[in-house]
């Protein structure tokens, strides 16, 4: 049995039924426990994201303002899994699959801000007189001295993962788009990434938000942009599009032609895995950066991290869905577009290309071959900042420049490998950091509560925002 072989075996046990119920159950627990927080004070939360900084915060301890700690997290987050993990749930479960999607992001939003409320309570400020924060120090200071293997093994996977699922697996796929649309050699786009990773991640934690802030929003205008033309062109499609989405979700797909069909238990399988995938809410990851916030109060960045859930797994998710079921490239079989020639081959990121193609031309190709770039070179410099952090709190900064090497090398080492196992093994290290971090999350509830209670009694009634 090769090595793959066994990691795949692993990974069946880690990602089965329980870990997704846990992962499920904790997002619904947390929901009711803050009573639909995420959706009362959603409005609230992006006017903190979004607007202007005020004095309270611009004066308070941190190291970057709510936006950037946003944006930084969006780059990692907002990535290719938005583009050929929602064809591969929409191809495996059916359009169903998007409306739950959308329940493990609502329900996540819940998580992330739990997550992020904790951060910054429990974070710590390192010898370079940054920030520090993440699922390890909160695990550690919230529940006490006897846990702290649990904070060691997420640090050590979260370390790990980083150098897989957010580097290798990144950087293969934008060489093999560069290869494939620009005719750009692996070795190329490898020597361009080590550079370019290389200036930003050596600059620190004020360079790569500020690199994230720009990057951001540019892939926001790029890929929305083609999805909004393509909706905007087929807008006569968009409500048979929902009403496909509501129906599947609890009706199984027939079966037609060589289409095999699609059960409902595929559709939830599918939506929730890929929205997990999506939004990465329960893993962990937005609570090593929402620590560097400035804020003069726990809730405040909390509030601002969940609404990175919403519009990782509402908008550009959905964008990218509805653009599936307008083209009928879903199910390839033809759908609400009628003669649109489809290809049985195409799957993940080339079957979004495809069907941005098919309504508007070769540039809906480039748009999606540029986002693919795009998302995973930020994808990239974003989850450097989560494996530093890991990285940092099982060695201390001392080794910090260490793993900046290992991690520019496994950039360009990316770009000429093969990496089945390598994708295995992240697979393996993310679940492997989300069961500590859960666990965390259900025995310190009560003190998130606690926090936003006082929150919106002491500051938010008395105008302290």
């Amino acid at each position: 049995m090769s090595i793959l072989d066994v990691l795949e075996n692993i990974n069946a046990v880690l990602w089965g039924p329980p870990s997704l119920i846990l992962l499920f159950g904790t997002g619904l627990f947390l929901t009711f426990a803050l009573k639909g927080l995420q959706f009362r004070r959603l409005g609230h939360a992006f006017k903190l994201g979004f607007g202007k900084e005020d004095e309270h915060d611009s004066a308070a301890e941190g190291d970057i303002s709510h936006f950037k700690t946003l944006m930084t997290t969006l780059s990692a987050t907002i990535g290719i899994g938005n583009i050929a993990g929602v064809a591969t749930a929409v191809t495996l479960g059916g359009p169903g699959a998007i409306f739950w999607m959308w329940i493990v992001g609502l329900l996540g939003m819940a998580t992330k801000y739990a997550e992020a409320l904790l951060a910054v309570k429990y974070r710590v400020k390192n010898d370079r007189g940054e920030y520090s924060s993440g699922p390890m120090y909160y695990i550690e200071k919230g529940l006490g001295k006897k846990f702290k293997f649990l904070a060691i093994a997420f640090a050590l996977f979260g370390a790990i993962a980083a150098l897989g699922i957010g580097n290798s697996v990144q950087s293969n796929t934008i060489a093999d788009v560069a290869l494939t649309n620009f005719s750009i050699p692996n070795w190329v786009t490898g020597l361009l990434l080590i550079i370019l990773v290389s200036s930003i991640i050596f600059g620190g934690i004020q360079r790569i938000s500020t690199v994230a802030s720009f990057f951001v929003p540019i892939m926001a205008i790029l890929y929305m942009g083609g999805a909004i033309l393509i909706l905007v062109l087929n807008y006569d499609l968009i409500l048979p599009s929902f009403e496909m989405i509501f129906y599947y979700a609890f009706n199984p797909v027939a079966a037609i032609g060589g289409f095999v069909g699609i059960v409902v238990a595929e559709a939830i399988r599918n939506g929730v895995a890929r929205g997990i995938f999506s939004n990465e809410a329960g893993l962990g990851t937005a609570a090593l950066i929402a620590g560097s916030a400035r804020g003069d109060h726990p809730v405040k960045q909390a509030l601002v991290a969940m609404t990175g859930t919403f519009i990782v797994t509402i908008i550009v998710c959905t964008m990218t869905g509805l653009v599936l079921l307008i083209t009928g490239f879903w199910d390839q079989t033809g759908g609400l577009i009628s003669g649109v020639p489809h290809d049985a081959a195409l799957e993940g990121g080339a079957l979004t290309s495809a069907a941005f193609g098919s309504v508007l031309g070769v540039v809906g190709e480039y748009i999606v071959s540029l986002s693919v770039i795009f998302f995973g070179f930020s994808t990239i410099v974003g989850w450097y900042v989560y494996g530093e952090k890991c990285f940092e709190y099982l060695i201390g900064t001392k080794g910090i420049n260490s793993y900046r090497i290992i991690y520019v090398l496994a950039c360009g080492i990316g770009t000429v490998a093969s990496l089945n196992t390598v994708w295995a093994f992240a697979d393996m290290a993310n679940a492997l950091m989300m069961i500590p971090n859960l666990i965390a999350l259900l025995l310190l509830w009560k003190v998130v509560v606690a926090e936003t209670d006082d929150y919106f009694t002491n500051f938010y009634k008395k105008g302290k925002v």
